[in-house]
């Protein structure tokens, strides 16, 4: 039967929540049976902190619609968990990931809407005094889990106190067809940045193109961009959040992805964060940078070619550029909870339960490592291990770096986010509208508009 879901968001009956809660207990166990069952480091040993509901309190969430349905299921079963605890009633409306973000920052401005609101990277720092301080509950759960990753800290953090709670992220890897790249010539994709434009181009002769998204993909979009941006020594800003963007680096990474582009599929420039998808399990692309979602939907279709096509999946991490180490963005998500909302204990509550070991563990196996975790402890988590296909995935937000990279967050670098200025200067340079000087001496003009002096 499954959950279900009107225009008055997800609806919750006994038999779904039993249906779904069982499905990830049957994961569980096979971790378990696979001499992988629950057990990790140890978790430092302290104090559980609660948050006492209000009387009558229930809470409106508003969160991304689902890639992958093991998530899904997951996120809901244990919320159903929690209002069998608390008795807070709760309900989910799921929109489209570019839906996500005008969304909250309408909430912020009329003050009224979802109590919480799961955004994009550092959507929090657009509107910091329209938040509830989570600090005693980010500091709780840091102390608990073995410490807050640097980059979740700065896209929670702000003068000194949380305003968002980091929840993870959809980690961004390379996914390509194992057997399409030893056709082309190579055993393993390359993991530097030139070698890996010669698998493409070599995957590209042989009939089988990549395809990387150049549109206003909120995921898919930025994150391989800034990622490539990064990875030739470009930056958007500097350390004082002084506008750099138009530089001889960013060129460079500019002249490679216009290179890269070539061994595109038709179409990139239009494409949002569904497209790459449906084009890799359609066979039309052999090379893609993804959550683990494509092999997520391949391995647990029940179409035989869909199954033998995930045997075929392989994932490597970005390739490392001439900077000589991992520069990678991952479509980062964390909560915020709106000072509007009548019920701010019981939304930290909320949060509490969900980043729990006891919930947030078996909702990561849920859905087979699709969100990497922002808090150490999680590394142990044994769906990392049981399938080595995970495992490029483990480390993702770990090595990540943040939006705005080197400079510091705020409503600039959210902004220049939302208007995809990195993203648009790439699709500007790969098709040929403006060459790579242009397009960078463009990035930096609709850049400065947001980073004032």
């Amino acid at each position: 039967m499954g959950f279900r879901e009107d225009g008055k968001g997800t609806e919750f009956t006994r038999r779904d929540v039993l249906k779904a809660g069982a499905a990830v207990a049957a994961f569980g166990a096979g971790l378990a049976g696979a001499g992988l069952g629950h057990v990790g480091t140890a978790v430092a040993q302290q104090q559980d902190m609660h948050f006492e509901p209000e009387k009558g309190a229930e809470l409106r969430i508003l969160r991304w619609k689902k890639f992958v349905q093991g998530d899904e299921d997951g996120w809901n079963a244990n919320t159903q968990k929690f209002t069998e605890k608390t008795g807070v009633k709760v309900r989910i409306d799921a929109e489209s990931w570019e839906d996500i973000r005008p969304k909250a920052a309408v909430a912020a401005n009329v003050g009224s809407g979802p109590d919480i609101i799961f955004g994009w990277f550092d959507d929090p720092h657009q509107y910091p005094d329209k938040l509830v301080d989570l600090t005693d509950l980010a500091t709780y759960l840091g102390n608990k889990y073995g410490g807050w990753y640097e980059a979740p800290k700065r896209y929670g953090m702000r003068d000194g106190k949380w305003i968002g709670l980091p929840v993870g992220a959809a980690g961004n890897c390379i996914v390509y067809r194992k057997s399409w790249l030893n056709e082309a010539g190579f055993e393993t994709m390359p993991r530097d940045t030139d070698g890996f434009l010669k698998a493409c181009q070599a995957m590209a002769k042989k009939g089988h193109p990549a395809g990387f998204a150049l549109g206003n993909a909120v995921g898919d979009g930025n994150t391989w961009t800034h990622s490539i941006l990064w990875a030739f020594g470009g930056r958007m800003v500097d350390d004082q959040n002084n506008v750099v963007i138009n530089s001889p680096e960013t060129v460079r990474a500019l002249e490679y992805v216009a290179e890269l582009y070539k061994t595109f599929a038709p179409g990139t420039l239009s494409w949002l964060d569904p497209n790459n998808n449906k084009a890799f399990l359609a066979g039309e692309i052999g090379v893609t940078a993804n959550g683990i979602s494509v092999y997520y939907s391949a391995k647990s279709s029940q179409d035989p070619a869909m199954q033998a096509m995930a045997k075929d999946i392989e994932h490597a991490n970005m390739p490392v550029g001439p900077v000589g180490r991992p520069t990678e963005l991952h479509l980062f998500t964390q909560a915020m909870v709106f000072r509007h909302s009548k019920y701010p204990n019981a939304a930290k509550e909320y949060l509490r339960f969900m980043m729990e070991k006891d919930q947030y563990e078996p909702w990561q196996q849920a859905a087979i490592g699709y969100i990497t975790h922002p808090l150490a402890a999680y590394e142990s988590n044994p769906i990392w291990t049981v399938d080595p296909k995970h495992t490029p995935y483990r480390d993702t937000v770990k090595n990540m770096l943040w939006n705005g990279y080197s400079g510091k967050l705020g409503p600039a670098s959210a902004a220049a986010m939302a208007d995809y200025v990195v993203v648009n200067m790439f699709a500007e340079a790969a098709s040929g509208q403006q060459t790579p000087k242009e397009a960078a001496a463009r990035a930096e003009r609709r850049a400065a508009r947001y980073y004032k002096v």
